[in-house]
């Protein structure tokens, strides 16, 4: 058993890489500073191939398996969270619900555009007083002749603004529990509220939204009456899987700057890096990102082998956001007075790393989760 990285997975990582060093790197400072949603950039990814990653040839995939979407999604967060979140988002929380609970009719109509990554999907389940307590849903869907009618507010949610952005899927009460609905972008009554003023992923797109008296089609209900929480919280599963290459990445990205860094920076008559102090802080951040890698991998090749995957996503996610978290701590110190200036990526990467513990499910759910796996009985 292993889940050590094939060559095609390398091949990709270099092909990601690339392209992420040649157009997101010199641009990444100057998208963060003027909350800029670069779309010709998001379109070039679509070109790429990587929101087609996991999906079958059928719908315009590549048939790969899900290591590779997570090696796509660490190298662009290695150069801007942003676009890792971006990627992973529209992947995991705008194609997949469509792919796993749709019907064959909606599957044709909204998969190709969202494989293709000329469109974008966005994924209505926080709602501001259901976080997470997600099965806190107030959003309400009432069946009216052949329409159903959405009336209730979404919080938080990525790719829901943007000029490509498709389709937005939400949650919303019935009588049968909580259920789950495609709304086309542009239907009336599905409010995009302003954009939020975020701490970081500044050229992430993430709104507020609210349905009133929103109107559609009753062939617009995604998968079963009363099973979309349960849907959503298994997405949620593959989604911590991406959030954890997310914050790979962001770690990975410290831990070299840092290196680098300490190999320039002289003071005292040479190199910092040579002093225990920090050289030991490097070492130690070095060993929290291989064991981010491993668990990162170990979950996604779980998933690929159509094994179970709760316990070990959560523990990925936990641990390697955290990990990016500390990550960016070590790197502000490394840098000194220079990592509290904007011109470094540092900062950028200081202020992106905090909400990897928040969204997907927080810390604290990650350790609810690996408590109940444990047979705590924790509530």
């Amino acid at each position: 058993m292993s889940w050590e990285l094939t060559d095609e997975h390398e091949m990709l990582r270099k092909t990601v890489r690339e392209f992420a060093e040649s157009e997101i790197a010199p641009n990444a400072a100057l998208w963060d500073k003027e909350h800029y949603f670069p779309t010709e950039v998001v379109k070039e990814m679509g070109e790429l191939g990587l929101f087609g990653i996991v999906f079958p040839e059928k719908w315009g995939g590549a048939g790969g398996d899900f290591a590779s979407l997570c090696v796509a999604i660490e190298e662009l967060g290695r150069v801007d969270q942003s676009m890792g979140i971006t990627l992973s988002a529209g992947v995991g929380l705008g194609a997949n619900p469509i792919y796993r609970f749709g019907n064959d009719e909606q599957r044709e109509q909204w998969l190709p555009d969202l494989v293709s990554g000329q469109k974008l999907g966005a994924f209505g389940l926080t709602e501001p007083d259901g976080g997470s307590d997600a099965g806190a849903t107030r959003t309400r869907a009432e069946l009216q002749g052949d329409e159903w009618v959405l009336n209730g507010s979404k919080a938080f949610i990525t790719n829901c603004g943007t000029s490509m952005t498709s389709i937005v899927t939400a949650t919303a009460r019935t009588g049968d529990g909580i259920s789950a609905f495609i709304v086309p972008n542009g239907t009336p009554g599905m409010i995009i509220e302003p954009a939020y003023e975020k701490l970081g992923w500044h050229a992430s797109d993430t709104h507020g939204i609210t349905f009133d008296d929103c109107r559609i089609p009753v062939h617009n209900q995604l998968g079963q009456l009363g099973q979309g929480f349960r849907n959503f919280l298994a997405i949620l599963d593959d989604g911590r899987i991406a959030i954890s290459a997310l914050a790979l990445g962001c770690a990975r990205a410290c831990l070299e700057h840092s290196v680098e860094y300490a190999q320039q920076r002289n003071a005292f008559g040479g190199p910092i890096g040579r002093f225990q102090g920090l050289a030991f802080q490097l070492s130690d951040l070095a060993v929290q990102v291989e064991n981010a890698h491993n668990l990162t991998y170990k979950a996604a090749w779980l998933k690929d082998q159509g094994r179970p995957i709760g316990q070990a996503a959560a523990m990925a996610k936990l641990y390697s956001t955290e990990a990016a978290m500390d990550a960016t701590r070590v790197a502000t110190q490394v840098f000194g007075g220079m990592g509290f200036m904007e011109e470094t990526p540092i900062v950028r990467f200081y202020r992106d790393a905090k909400i990897l513990e928040v969204g997907e499910g927080t810390s604290e759910i990650q350790r609810l989760v690996i408590a109940r796996n444990l047979g705590l009985p924790i509530t």
